[in-house]
């Protein structure tokens, strides 16, 4: 069976769920209303065999509404299908974890979060990723300004000389020889 098949079995088994179908390149993705987007997920996993969830990510359309759209990229693991499975989520709306169904959409569905400010119900531990805890924006956004925004985190950025400058874990570029590019072969007298 191909993606193909999938789609038009998604298509038969969810009808009005299924917003719209779309083959470029021999890419298919099919675009579902956010109710049935974890039922449509659980049927590509459990019953058409994508088994593999690759990517997770997020795009904002700032001033249209709904204003988010969700992007999955999932596989099988012999890599003969590839699905990409779309819902379109207002500023306010909860998307469903898949973490039950695949435990790597855990990471994906925080960097989301942290990022865009998407939440996921049933996400077992939702929390920041990237940003500090109590960061109060959402960097990926397209009304955060380019420059940033103020803060009160310390500024930790320095252009001195590195700490472990010669240390460790620094090694001796250039050298030829492994053993004399090792830190720890230089005596210092």
């Amino acid at each position: 069976m191909s993606a193909a098949a999938d789609v038009t079995m998604l298509r038969d088994a969810f009808g009005a769920s299924i917003w719209e179908t779309l083959e470029f390149r021999g890419e298919q993705t099919v675009r579902v209303e956010l109710g049935s987007l974890h039922d449509v997920l659980a049927k590509c996993r459990n019953d058409l065999g994508y088994e593999m969830i690759l990517d997770i990510s997020s795009i904002d359309y700032f001033g249209e509404d709904p204003r988010f759209e969700m992007v999955y990229e999932i596989a099988t693991l012999d890599n003969s299908k590839h699905l990409r499975v779309k819902a379109k989520v207002g500023e306010d709306e909860t998307v469903p974890s898949v973490t039950n169904l695949w435990v790597g959409a855990d990471w994906h569905e925080r960097e989301v979060w942290d990022m865009m400010g998407i939440s996921f119900s049933g996400h077992p531990n939702l929390k920041r990723i990237l940003m500090w805890e109590g960061y109060p924006y959402f960097p990926l956004r397209k009304d955060f300004p380019l420059a940033g925004r103020p803060t009160d985190m310390p500024d930790v950025a320095f252009t001195g000389v590195a700490p472990l400058e010669g240390g460790p874990f620094v090694t001796s570029g250039g050298s030829e020889d492994v053993a004399k590019r090792e830190p720890r072969a230089h005596v210092v007298e």
